[in-house]
């Protein structure tokens, strides 16, 4: 008979980092190449300012930097994680994935490790299976990263999107609880609309050029279906969970559009204490990225605390999205 494996009861987040570029790129750099206004680009989308990595500021780097405060916030040895999963759409490697090096790096040389393509979902989608991860025994403690160098696949003549993607990346380490953490997750896809955020090119037609593939939205479906429909799943969300709008302390989204996050709190019909993420306005839209980033810089401004409750919802190319509930370690 095959021996089942056992894990912990509960799981949460236990400790989180970020990684910023250095570069801030304001919206009159963007407007060099582009038709368009500031007043344009605040209003569509709530962006004034963006980061974007220089050289030196890989992939890589910016998931081991972000892993390491994570590991430190945790108060972990590397060496116990278990599994290390990167969500990204710009490692522009289709293999190995860059997983196996960040866990080389962060301390971690035999941990299972692998990339995952979930988008803008995909730090979500990674916080879901390293719950799922440490309660089912296959590891005790799991690394997730959001990593993303937006701007390498960006078409910076485009007026619909150049002023939109960024680069930056975040990490959670999600081990043993004593009470859950983390909630049931709620997630799925449409694939029937994959065409409205999908990469323009494939690499066959870019293959021997000196071009990248660039990403391509069409914002109109886009916008209705994150802010009516991606309303609904973050209430799922919330009925799984157990919890009541009126119980959360945080509302963390994927950073996308500022307008998509007010269309989705008056869905949501959220309390006025409950703090909504605005990373959006500084960072711009760091896709698989912008949630960790976002909780980062509500702990550091005072909004978060330890303990609080918080809502997280990632949706994006694919269509592809998932939500959960979580303490803030």
């Amino acid at each position: 008979m095959i021996t089942a494996s056992t894990g912990a009861a509960y799981a949460g987040i236990l400790g989180i980092g970020s990684y910023r570029p250095r570069r801030v790129v304001p919206n009159s750099e963007i407007l060099e190449q582009i038709d368009s206004s500031d007043e344009w680009i605040q209003t569509r989308s709530g962006i004034k300012e963006r980061r974007w990595a220089d050289d030196d500021e890989t992939v890589l780097m910016m998931s081991v930097n972000a892993a390491k405060e994570a590991v430190a916030e945790a108060g972990i040895d590397p060496a116990d994680i278990g599994c290390v999963i990167v969500a990204t759409v710009t490692h522009l490697y289709q293999t190995p994935a860059i997983a196996t090096q960040v866990a080389v790096q962060v301390g971690a040389p035999t941990a299972a490790a692998f990339d995952i393509s979930a988008a803008c979902a995909g730090f979500c989608y990674g916080v879901a299976m390293a719950n799922d991860l440490v309660r089912g025994g296959s590891a005790k403690y799991v690394l997730a990263i959001g990593v993303e160098r937006l701007s390498d696949i960006t078409d910076r003549t485009d007026r619909g999107t150049a002023f939109i993607f960024a680069d930056g990346a975040g990490a959670a380490i999600v081990g043993p609880a004593d009470e859950p953490g983390i909630g049931p997750v709620v997630w799925g896809s449409d694939g029937t609309q994959h065409q409205v955020i999908s990469q323009r090119e494939s690499w066959q037609e870019v293959f021997g050029t000196y071009n990248w593939p660039h990403l391509t939205m069409d914002g109109n479906p886009v916008f209705r279906w994150a802010s009516f429909e991606m309303a609904k799943t973050a209430q799922q969300a919330l009925d799984v969970a157990g919890v009541k709008a009126e119980q959360l302390d945080l509302f963390v989204p994927h950073q996308a559009n500022m307008r998509i996050t007010d269309a989705m709190r008056r869905a949501l019909k959220l309390p006025e204490h409950v703090k909504v993420a605005r990373d959006i306005e500084r960072q711009g839209n760091t896709s698989a990225a912008s949630i960790p980033l976002a909780i980062t810089a509500m702990r550091e401004s005072g909004e978060a605390k330890s303990g609080d409750l918080a809502l997280i919802i990632g949706f994006g190319a694919g269509l592809v999205y998932a939500a959960q509930v979580v303490r803030i370690p």
